[in-house]
């Protein structure tokens, strides 16, 4: 079953980098005076809501950075946030290129790619990903998006199209991620699928369940655990 592997592509947002502790870390720099753990949820949970209204045709094809806009937009009324400059507050939405990665990303990421193509299937665009692999140091073979498919996850395009550029076949790719309904819409376009452990991706008040899905090829507590059960060189 290894020896089928040849690609990985890894969620980005939670998988590979904090988005809760880094955005959560500037709320606060700014002293805007809310409550910055209910600021930064609120944020991302209207992440899904956003690109639903994408997929459905509600809105046309919008890039990320224009969905976070609006609901960042709606957040800054909801929580009476008045006075901040265009320069401020889209300097504020691009926070999401300036995420943080997890401890265990750089180091597990360039050992992993010892032995595979790794690229990412992220519903970031395209300037977001590489803003932030370039800041955060994170060795992408390809970074691969919604942007490339015109298509967000769990639409089939985007796990089919891994294997689609890299013409392979659905089996020699496997979706890393920590994200268990990813996980599953990926199997089901018959992808092999690696479970990474993020707790706190939500923050110490929302926990993540990281129990084991025996459905998954892998279950990692980090990359460098996956690493490990992939006989990647140190």
């Amino acid at each position: 079953m290894k020896k089928d592997i040849q690609v990985l592509a890894f969620d980005v947002f939670g998988t590979v980098v904090d988005w809760y502790g880094s955005v959560r870390q500037e709320i606060e720099s700014m002293s805007l005076n809310v409550d910055s753990d209910k600021f930064t949820l609120g944020w991302r949970d209207g992440y899904a809501p956003a690109m639903k209204r994408v997929s459905s045709g509600e809105l046309g094809w919008t890039l990320l950075d224009d969905l976070h806009r609006i609901i960042l937009e709606d957040l800054l009324k909801q929580f009476n946030i008045s006075g901040l400059s265009e320069r401020q507050i889209s300097h504020l939405n691009k926070i999401w290129h300036r995420l943080n990665p997890w401890p265990d990303s750089v180091e597990g990421l360039t050992r992993l790619k010892s032995k595979y193509i790794i690229c990412t299937l992220s519903n970031g665009n395209l300037g977001l990903l590489s803003n932030m692999a370039k800041r955060a140091g994170l060795p992408w073979d390809c970074i691969l998006c919604a942007e490339v498919f015109r298509k967000y996850k769990p639409d089939p395009d985007t796990y089919l199209g891994v294997a689609k550029v890299f013409d392979v076949s659905p089996e020699n790719v496997m979706l890393v991620a920590s994200h268990q309904i990813d996980l599953k819409s990926a199997r089901q376009c018959g992808l092999h699928t690696a479970f990474i452990e993020r707790p706190m991706e939500f923050g110490p008040n929302r926990l993540n369940d990281v129990s084991p899905n025996s459905a998954n090829t892998f279950h990692a507590k980090s990359f460098v655990d996956l690493a490990d059960q992939l006989n990647c060189p140190d």
